[in-house]
């Protein structure tokens, strides 16, 4: 893991005892609520449908031991709103249905960040104190500027991976902390970068995707994409590079953001992502870009490319761990072991298969742990879930965890011979659920439970076919399936680019749901990042499970099973959507009929 310099220390101390300063203005008048809002957004607070909202940045995704406790430690002193708050939101929920308004929890988001959704401003200060003790804070993660830079959570430790991305987003990350062409830009700016050939960090949906790849001579450089994102208009990016030699990669960011300050529009924040610019001017604007970089290197001499010593310098600080000396080991002992250990016990032979993949070490492997169960919502995290996590990390990943873009979290540095004992323990604290890339394993957004952007509630939706779904054999037999709800047009949870993709819309001040099919990410399982499409008007919340079943039922009748059973994404594109529609239709007309 990256190890922050006495500089970094230093800078985000100060940044947090700014902050109180601040805090203490506004709290006492000398602020008014216009002038300490951008102040507040810049440090991560929201303010949301019931109370304020922390995010907090975890670049690249990678957490220490000392850091998810100082994470759970919020979670269990901090994330408690005044009871006459918490009294108000509970009576408001209850008369929608709602079960419960979880306090006293983390939520992982999909893009690596953790949140805290109930932490009074009159605390903020404290918390900002104590993130700073473990090298954390909120810088970025909020405003119209370039946000937190994220990564694959396999980067370092994957087979496929062909460089390790995490040094270049660190200097990314050094170079666009508070940088002026980067603070004010007309709408908020996402960079994600991976390393492997699979694509597990959505590069495609991001303002700026990176792929590091190698050209025929063997030299590293990226592929750039610029203009991907969701919300309202679903675009995937365009590749405005196929190869960047990787010294080059930041005065070429510098260029394409350059472009999208000069044209980017300012009067209508619904038109202002570098999405639409890139869409409405096409070959015009990378033509710019190109011109742009070109006086970069030329005429200003290339100011930030990065140096061989540079990159050397920031790698050196993501060298494995030092684990815990071990005899060789020998590949075929370790499989007669596991596949002796998942015979007599077959819950740990389906986490093997599910939660457990291979490392470019092989006397090592990846563990994800699963947030994804009854009664807990897709990537909440309890204060006491955290500190359990922070002692497997230090029991079994040398320390050290990871957020995924899928809301949980990875142990990436587990030996072969312990993912027994490992499962054992987790299996122990509720997590060691088998349905990773499973229908279960959701990603949802808080939706209107807690968001005030959000058209309707997302949680309850997912809860309901989570119950619905609870058969591991069911499950199996499914197959891999993403399925994604976002609670508005915003995409919060993604849902353009899930298999089934559920979106919450408003109609007359009542919650409904439209359903999209046929969505990807990106990742190699998925094919190319593509938006699903709307299969049809909007559903009730009580009609969404039955449509899910009714969809599934349908992949079930038509795929195919001669050999390697067909996944529901290749059935789907082999078919059409239109089964799969009349079956979700159908739903609704039954009920129609009913009533």
């Amino acid at each position: 893991m990256y190890q922050y310099t006495e500089f970094d220390k230093s800078f985000v101390r100060s940044r947090a005892a700014q902050f109180r300063g601040q805090l203490e203005r506004w709290q006492d008048g000398r602020l008014s609520e216009d002038e300490f809002r951008p102040l507040r957004l810049q440090n991560g607070w929201y303010v949301q449908r019931h109370a304020p909202m922390l995010r907090v940045a975890v670049p690249y995704g990678e957490l220490s031991s000392a850091q998810l406790r100082v994470l759970a430690r919020i979670a269990r002193e901090y994330d408690e709103p005044e009871a006459e708050v918490y009294r108000l939101a509970s009576e408001a929920q209850r008369k929608l249905g709602t079960l419960r308004l979880p306090t006293h929890y983390a939520h992982f988001t999909t893009r690596t960040n953790v949140q805290f959704n109930w932490i009074p401003l009159a605390k903020a200060a404290d918390v900002m104190d104590l993130l700073a003790s473990v090298d954390m804070h909120g810088i970025q993660t909020s405003g119209n500027c370039i946000r937190n830079i994220s990564c694959d959570e396999r980067a370092g430790v994957a087979p496929d991976e062909i460089a390790d991305p995490r040094p270049f987003a660190e200097i990314m990350r050094q170079w666009t902390t508070l940088h002026p062409e980067f603070a004010f830009l007309p709408r908020k700016f996402k960079i994600a970068i991976t390393g492997a050939t699979e694509d597990r960090a959505a590069t495609g949906w991001h303002d700026v995707g990176l792929h590091l790849l190698k050209n025929d001579a063997g030299e590293l450089g990226f592929r750039v994409a610029v203009g991907g994102g969701m919300g309202r208009t679903p675009v995937i990016a365009t590749v405005l590079r196929e190869f960047l030699p990787w010294d080059q990669i930041m005065n070429y960011i510098e260029a394409i953001v350059r472009v999208y300050n000069r044209y980017g529009r300012r009067d209508n924040k619904y038109k202002a992502r570098i999405k639409i610019l890139v869409k409405a001017e096409g070959q015009r604007y990378i033509d710019d870009v190109e011109e742009e970089f070109r006086q970069i290197v030329e005429l200003d001499g290339g100011p930030h490319t990065i140096a061989q010593a540079e990159l050397d310098r920031v790698s050196a600080s993501f060298v494995p761990p030092q684990l815990k000396r071990r005899d060789a080991p020998d590949s075929a002992a370790i499989a007669g072991m596991l596949n002796a250990r998942a015979a007599e016990h077959p819950l740990f032979g389906r986490w093997l298969a599910r939660n457990v993949a291979p490392h470019r070490d092989p006397a090592l492997r990846i563990v994800t742990l699963s947030f994804k169960r009854l009664l807990q919502s897709p990537g909440d995290a309890s204060g006491d879930q955290l500190d359990l996590v922070a002692g497997l990390a230090e029991r079994f990943s040398a320390g050290e965890a990871r957020v995924t873009h899928t809301q949980n979290l990875v142990l990436p540095w587990v030996h072969a011979d312990d993912l027994f004992a490992l499962w054992e323990a987790a299996r122990d604290v509720g997590l060691a659920s088998a349905n990773v890339h499973l229908l279960t394993d959701m990603i949802a957004c808080p939706g209107g439970d807690f968001c005030a952007l959000a058209n309707a509630r997302s949680l309850p939706v997912a809860q309901a076919i989570t119950e619905r779904y609870q058969d591991l054999d069911e499950l199996d037999d499914l197959g891999e399936i993403d399925l994604h709800i976002s609670g508005c047009i915003n995409s919060c949870g993604h849902h353009h680019s899930g298999h089934i993709g559920i979106l919450g819309v408003d109609k007359d001040g009542e919650e409904w749901y439209q359903v999209t099919l046929g969505g990807s990410d990106g990742s190699s399982a998925s094919g190319a990042a593509q938006p699903g499409r709307v299969i049809g008007p909007s559903f009730s919340a009580e009609q969404v499970p039955d449509v899910i079943e009714a969809i599934l039922s349908t992949y079930r009748d038509m795929r195919e099973s001669a050999g390697r059973r067909e996944a529901f994404i290749d059935t789907l594109r082999r078919v059409g959507p239109e089964p799969f529609k009349a079956a979700a239709n159908g739903v609704r007309a039954s009920v129609e009929a009913a009533a």
